[in-house]
């Protein structure tokens, strides 16, 4: 895909998901990766492709449930916040500081991922490229606090991700995803304490 082509789809998702806080938003590669530059924290993966799978065999993905997301709310007055952090095996807390993170709404589609991947740790088929008409991003400050804003109604997956190198046990740093599903109500505020024990 051009240059031209993935500026005027990235400009064009801006303006359907008005949850989206952050500007820079490049459209996925091969990957299935968003990235604002080189910062490499500020990376959110989509594509299930993580270090952390047990499968060589990718799980091939439902097919793209068109009329369950037609159904979906796009706007909102709701907000969905919190801080992002792992907790290590001596129960110091690693914040996700200055990270991306996105809202993917609950379907069957997306409960395919949360049970086979991230749950179950195995890898999956690359994500329909429709789905990104439907994730809401934001972008995490230096204390791992975040907002997403003008989120509409319905069950979501608020995921992360923090960098973590020897404070986790790793030899060199890996990024390690953390997911919750949060109820969102027609307006005001879902605190999310989105941390995950390691």
């Amino acid at each position: 895909m051009s240059k031209t082509a993935k500026t005027f789809i990235a400009l064009l998702s801006l303006l359907l998901l008005s949850g989206c806080v952050h500007q820079e938003l490049i459209l996925p590669g091969a990957g299935g990766t968003f990235s604002s530059g080189g910062n490499e924290q500020s990376t959110v993966d989509v594509s299930d492709l993580n270090t952390s799978v047990q499968s060589e065999q990718a799980v091939p993905r439902i097919p793209f449930p068109v009329e369950e997301y037609s159904r979906l709310a796009r706007s909102g007055r709701a907000t969905v916040k919190g801080t992002l952090s792992v907790i290590n095996a001596n129960g110091e807390r690693i914040l996700g500081k200055q990270t991306r993170l996105y809202l993917n709404p609950v379907t069957s589609y997306s409960r395919q991922w949360y049970e086979q991947s991230y749950l179950g740790g195995r890898k999956m088929d690359k994500a329909d490229p429709r789905l990104f008409n439907y994730l809401r991003f934001t972008t995490s400050d230096a204390t791992g606090h975040f907002a997403f804003y003008g989120v509409p109604p319905g069950q979501y997956y608020v995921i992360g991700v923090v960098r973590c190198g020897q404070e986790c046990g790793y030899d060199t740093p890996q990024n390690i995803r953390v997911a919750k599903e949060v109820s969102v109500g027609s307006s005001g505020t879902v605190n999310v304490e989105l941390s995950k024990n390691l």
